[in-house]
């Protein structure tokens, strides 16, 4: 059965955005912001909504001329404007970013409905997050003030005093995922932006429009023109970009593959880069197991499962396993794939038909090595599939399965039993990501000893990962990633430490006995 579309998509237009497109044969056709101005260029490309694969856009594609000029505008005036404006007028446009997209929240909300394919819940859901981030700047100021260091603490340093501080490193490229378009960008900039620096953005090819909404937004606010750059590139033509002495800092959220490519042409810069995830749920036999189950179902089907800290695998004391594993393929039955700009739809489409394929393909191999589909597996047309949860018994053929090795991103996981939480460790610890992890139970010694072992960068106690705004910070190790994205603490990596030293010898000031 294949899911039912509600008329051609397109995309509903505000009037405030119009400096950021112009209307050609009745599609808008989005500019590049670079060099301080909205600029056209001869090639265009299409932007397709997953809704129905239908053109909803043109984005202008921009020559490597115009984006070194751009690159040169930004490094030589656009820092130092970005550094000289006040720190309290910094907020202040951030504060104004938040009121504009208030005032506009429906543009937003459609654009990411239509360019994304996401529901109208998780659209209104990721605008407000996105307000909500701009709001909360005030709390990053924690992490600013530096250090003072008296220095009789050592004999060299008698009669000289030092401080520490944090300034601003430059340029930030961020490079924006399709997942998240709108609030990794308005995130990113504004742990950027806050300390100082200039910013740099590489939308996703996929659903840049909510990225132009923002600029036009950041502009209205009082960013300087020559502070902030939009430059369309794709991925496969960025490596100039990401390899320019120009930029500073990398803040990038995407695959593990990507962020490897990137750290392979960047050079010596600063990273921040959430990466490949996919994250293991272990249920014990104490939990509450019908909240667990709707939390966990939650967990995987989420913006149709592309969420770096979407849940992958299912681990489950076998004590509870046939009960848990009933209740959750209940909750996954209860799912309804749709038009997510029906109400009712819970899960929308995928990115691009390729995800699609991904999913079969994942599916067909774990069947012919022996595994259950319990539930799912099926395209249901276009770019929509089912939910879907295997079944594997065998540990061997466990650790041999794409969807465990990798991250399918979509609404695909594995569920197994365990016979204790030594065994829970080691299945989630030889994945190669170590993004999150979820733990249902009420033991607290089982609790606490999966929290010291697991090798991840966050850990949810009856919960399903869910990153937020940042208000705590999350992030990976191993490779899932470098540094921490979150609310006071990436504007750590965003910002170089300086030492001052002031020498007073003989100057009388100190009389030491």
């Amino acid at each position: 059965m294949e899911v039912a579309i509600k008329g051609k998509t397109s995309l509903p237009l505000d009037e405030f955005f119009k400096d950021s497109y112009r209307i050609e044969e009745g599609v808008p056709v989005f500019k590049p912001f670079i060099g301080g101005e909205w600029v056209e260029f001869p090639e265009k490309r299409d932007v397709y909504s997953p809704i129905d694969g239908n053109v909803i856009a043109r984005v202008f594609k921009p020559g490597w001329e115009s984006v070194d000029r751009g690159l040169e505008l930004v490094y030589r005036e656009g820092r130092r404007r970005a550094r000289n404006i006040p720190g309290e007028r910094r907020l202040a446009i951030l504060s104004k970013i938040a009121d504009i997209m208030e005032e506009h929240l429906d543009a937003f909300v459609d654009a990411l409905v239509v360019n994304a394919g996401k529901t109208r819940k998780a659209a209104y859901g990721e605008v407000e997050a996105s307000i909500d981030r701009l709001r909360k700047a005030p709390l990053d100021l924690r992490k600013l003030p530096g250090d003072y260091i008296p220095g009789d603490w050592d004999a060299h340093t008698l009669e000289s005093e030092g401080l520490v501080r944090r300034e601003p490193y430059g340029v930030v490229l961020a490079i924006i995922p399709f997942n998240y378009p709108l609030f990794d960008t308005v995130n990113k900039f504004t742990y950027s932006f806050l300390p100082g620096n200039a910013f740099v953005i590489k939308p996703p090819s996929s659903d840049p429009i909510p990225i132009f909404y923002f600029v036009k937004a950041a502009l209205e606010a009082g960013i300087p023109r020559e502070s902030i750059a939009l430059v369309p590139l794709p991925g496969s033509e960025s490596e100039k970009l990401v390899a320019d002495r120009r930029i500073h800092v990398i803040s990038l959220t995407g695959s593990t593959e990507t962020g490897l490519k990137v750290i392979s042409k960047a050079g010596i810069k600063q990273f921040i880069m959430e990466l490949g995830g996919g994250d293991p749920a272990i249920v014990l036999e104490d939990a509450d197991l019908e909240q667990a189950a709707e939390k966990i179902a939650t967990g995987i089907t989420s913006y149709s499962g592309q969420r770096c800290d979407a849940i992958k695998l299912v681990l489950v004391e076998r004590q509870v396993y046939k009960k848990f594993r009933k209740l959750l393929v209940e909750k996954l039955k209860q799912v309804k794939v749709g038009d997510p700009r029906e109400p009712d739809t819970d899960m929308g489409p995928v990115i691009d038909s390729s995800t699609v394929e991904e999913v079969l393909s994942a599916v067909k191999e774990a069947e012919e090595r022996g595994a259950k589909v319990l539930f799912g597996g099926r395209r249901l047309g276009g770019n929509y599939i089912e939910p879907t949860l295997i079944e594997v018994e065998d540990k061997r053929i466990l650790k041999e399965l794409r969807a465990y090795r990798d991250e399918i991103f979509a609404s695909i996981a594995i569920i197994t039993p365990v016979d204790s939480v030594d065994e829970a460790i080691e299945l989630s610890n030889e994945r190669r990501y170590g993004l999150d992890a979820a733990i249902f139970g009420k033991d607290i010694n089982k609790i606490r000893k999966l929290v010291r072992l697991l090798e991840v960068g966050a850990v949810y106690i009856n919960e399903y990962p869910r990153h937020g705004i940042g208000y705590y910070p999350f992030g990976g190790r191993k490779d899932s990633g470098i540094g921490r994205e979150g609310i006071g603490y990436s504007i750590e990596q965003v910002t170089a430490l300086k030492t001052i030293v002031y020498n007073y010898k003989g100057k009388g000031i100190w009389e030491y006995m």
